[in-house]
């Protein structure tokens, strides 16, 4: 194995991601990485976009995330393994969801999530494959498939 494909399941506001990559990259390895539409706007509007205008903010919603959950489960099935980060300023239950996906499509899961969260997301940890508490933490394990 020279490279993963990594999918990025987390909120889209903070620059988590971004984080990842560079710590990644540091430690040498070589990873694709793919995930959720970054653009929140975009996300927000892609199914109106493809389908025209909706009668309401609702079925805005339900036709967006449905463009986008197929997005997801095609470069979710594609991936070596899913990185599902729960910060501490937004909800996450999109990444909950992902998270879940993850284990149930049986793509390897590494959850990363603070101690503050421990009780919150034991399920979820208990699923999990690996459990970190940081990104460089994540990025260590990361590397560490490639030792």
């Amino acid at each position: 194995m020279e490279s993963l494909t990594i999918y990025l399941a987390g909120e889209v506001h903070s620059d988590w991601r971004q984080q990842l990559r560079d710590l990644v990259q540091q430690r040498g390895v070589k990873a694709n990485f793919v995930g959720p539409q970054e653009g929140h706007d975009r996300s927000d509007s892609v199914g109106e976009d493809i389908l025209g205008a909706q009668p309401n903010a609702r079925f805005r919603d339900l036709v967006g995330a449905g463009a986008n959950t197929l997005r997801t489960r095609v470069l979710m099935r594609r991936a070596d393994m899913t990185v599902a980060f729960f910060g501490d300023k937004y909800k996450q239950w999109n990444t909950a969801a992902d998270a879940g996906a993850s284990v149930a499509a049986g793509i390897p899961l590494l959850l990363v999530r603070s101690a503050d969260h421990v009780h919150a997301l034991k399920e979820l940890d208990a699923m999990a494959t690996f459990t970190v508490e940081t990104l460089e933490q994540a990025a260590e394990a990361i590397a560490y498939i490639f030792e």
